[in-house]
Parts: C-alpha cells; structure tokens; sequence
C-alpha cells in the first residue's frame, strides 16, 4: 500500500478493486450535472472526488503487447497520492492492478526492459462505491465525459451475472444503451491522436 495514501483507503480498494476479471459498463454522458444529482439520491460512499489521473501506456519498439491485446500501464492520482501498476488483457475482461509506491523508479525499470511511454492520458476521476459495485465519473479533454460502473472478480462464473446487476444499476441511474461505450480510453484517446483532433 503506497504509504501516501490515506489509511480510510485501503479497506475500500481491498473490497472493490481486488480480483483478475473486471465487469465494467461504460456510457457517455449528456448532462454531467444532471446525472451527478441522480448518482446522489443513491447516498454514495465517496472514494475520492476530482483526482487527476496521469497513465502512461507502455509497450516495446515491436508493439508486442497491443499486438497481443494486452496493456501495460503506469498510473499516479493525485492528490491522492495512489500509484497503481495496471496490466489489462488478453481476455477483453482481464484486468489486474496493484499499488506500488515509487512511479518514477517502476517507469525507469520499464525503460531499463527496453519499454517506452507510447501514450498518455490524463483524466479527472472521482470514485464512488455503490454497494459492492464502483462507479467513476470521468472527465477526458477532448473526449468528454464519461461514467464507468464496475465491479471485479476472481469469479469468471459470476461474470454475465454482475453484467446484468450492472446494467441495472445504470438504467436506475438514468443511463441507457445509446450512450454505452465500447472503446476503452486508450482507444479513443488514440482515435483522438489519429485524427489530429
């Protein structure tokens, strides 16, 4: 546990963000403010709110790991303080993450492999905790804004189960399937890069 991060935290992450499968829903958001007042009739346990999120997307020169459907990401929040190592992939679902507590040292021993940054994403994220499922409120220049709900498993059995409750839990909150998006972050950050936007 990065020793910079407030006590109250660890429990919350242990609960919440433990497990190698992540079921995560993501929409678009129309009105920003509008959804933020329905997720507050829900009473939420507040995580953190307004964090900036700096990820750095690593990869070889060969582009070996998005070649394999896998990402390897770096990510400091502040001013929480929180530094996470986060490897997603193969399996659209795979995604595994653990707090680390020196960022610049882990980036410094990926180049020491032969890795390089390949993309940045800075983002502003609050997380709150609804019930046993999370829920971020996202805001990407450029992008948008975004609200992800998610939960993790190590229990792939459990998976479409939690994808229905989830669904649930986003039509309760005002969300519908025209505004579900399927491209991750880095897909769209990239698109984004692409088309010189």
């Amino acid at each position: 546990m990065n020793p910079a991060m407030p006590v109250a935290f660890a429990p919350q992450i242990n609960a919440h963000f433990s497990g190698k499968f992540e079921v995560e829903l993501k929409y678009r958001l129309l009105d920003r403010d509008a959804f933020f007042a329905v997720l507050q009739t829900r009473n939420p346990e507040v995580m953190l709110e307004d964090n900036l999120e700096h990820d750095c997307y690593f990869d070889l020169a060969s582009h070996s790991l998005i070649s394999e459907h896998k990402s390897l990401c770096i990510r400091e929040m502040q001013p929480s303080g929180i530094m996470l190592w986060i490897v997603k992939g193969p399996e659209k679902d795979r995604c595994e993450a653990v707090n680390i507590t020196d960022a610049t040292k882990a980036k410094s021993m990926l180049h020491t492999l032969g890795y390089e940054c390949v993309l940045e994403i800075k983002k502003r994220r609050s997380i709150y905790f609804l019930g046993k499922f999370h829920l971020t409120l996202d805001h990407l220049d450029g992008l948008g804004d975004f609200a992800e709900l998610a939960i993790m498993t190590d229990d792939e059995a459990l998976m479409p189960e939690f994808e229905a409750q989830l669904v649930q839990l986003a039509t309760e909150l005002g969300l519908c399937e025209a505004q579900r998006e399927l491209l991750s972050y880095r897909q769209l950050s990239q698109a984004l890069k692409t088309n010189g936007l």
